[in-house]
């Protein structure tokens, strides 16, 4: 059952920072810190379960697989999850928002690309004729069952092939289509970011990516240009292994677990936090 808590923030006009969580270690730390809201990221979800490049090459039922941990790992946070493409045609985009909904999902997003898909801050992206984003928008949300709570986010890649007249002029086709929130995706300076959010009366999504081609903006300055949420899909997976790399660096090096300034989460908590407690309580309750 999709959360309503990703709609009522937008109907109160509050900015949302959304962390990408690439793994369920990442959806445990998010939740400790008391996320509400986070991000299932196409691309470090692909990256941490498989180990293979964000070029449509996952499938429908790996995505779903790892969305539905994604829910029941993130302590109750609602989940917006990334659905590529839909996965292929008008009938697989039905079957993917009947199946992410299923899962406990809060919104889904689908891109504009040609199948197969491409990391949105990668070169050689091609986009689909619009009539055949506009049908899936449509179907989308269509699909759904829960048309209150469960969020349709069009996201447009045109604008490194065809440029921002075309991604506004695609935006403004998903949005009369019934998608609920606007995402530009690779916008390429400030002044593109704020062209598109004056163009339309949506919620526009920002898509704060380390390393991308959209420029890096605190949370103040996207909501002052016009955004009302901003997911930073790239930032944990990165942290994550600079650290790891710095560590095995020194074990490599040295024989010794942690380098000096290095940090250790608590062992003994983070087991509480996924769940070993039961496992204790239950094991003491049959132990024979």
């Amino acid at each position: 059952m999709a959360s309503p808590l990703l709609r009522e923030k937008l109907e109160r006009r509050e900015f949302i920072v959304i962390p990408g969580l690439q793994d369920m270690i990442a959806a445990t730390m998010a939740a400790k810190v008391g996320f509400d809201i986070v991000y299932g990221s196409g691309f470090w979800l692909t990256a941490s379960s498989l180990g293979l490049p964000d070029a449509g090459i996952a499938t429908y039922t790996q995505m779903l697989d790892r969305m539905a941990t994604l829910v029941r790992s993130s302590g109750g946070a609602a989940v917006i999850a990334d659905a590529d493409t839909g996965y292929g045609g008008l009938l697989n985009v039905h079957h993917t928002v009947r199946g992410y909904e299923a899962a406990g999902v809060t919104a889904i997003q689908l891109e504009d690309q040609e199948f197969p898909k491409k990391c949105g801050h990668t070169p050689f992206k091609r986009c689909v004729p619009v009539q055949d984003m506009v049908d899936k928008i449509r179907v989308a949300a269509e699909a759904r069952e829960d048309r209150k709570n469960f969020l349709i986010i069009a996201r447009t890649d045109a604008r490194a092939e065809l440029g921002v007249d075309e991604a506004l002029r695609r935006l403004e086709a998903y949005a009369r289509a019934g998608a609920d929130i606007l995402f530009f995706e690779a916008p390429q300076s400030e002044d593109e970011m704020r062209r598109a959010c004056e163009a339309f009366e949506l919620p526009m999504m920002a898509n704060m990516s380390d390393g991308g081609k959209t420029p890096m903006l605190g949370a103040q300055t996207l909501q002052e240009i016009g955004f009302s949420l901003a997911i930073y899909p790239s930032m944990t997976s990165l942290v994550a292994a600079a650290a790891m790399e710095r560590a095995l660096r020194h074990l490599k090096a040295s024989g010794g677990s942690v380098a000096p300034g290095d940090d250790l989460f608590d062992f003994n908590e983070f087991c509480r936090r996924i769940g070993f407690e039961e496992v204790w309580d239950f094991e003491k309750r049959w132990a024979r």
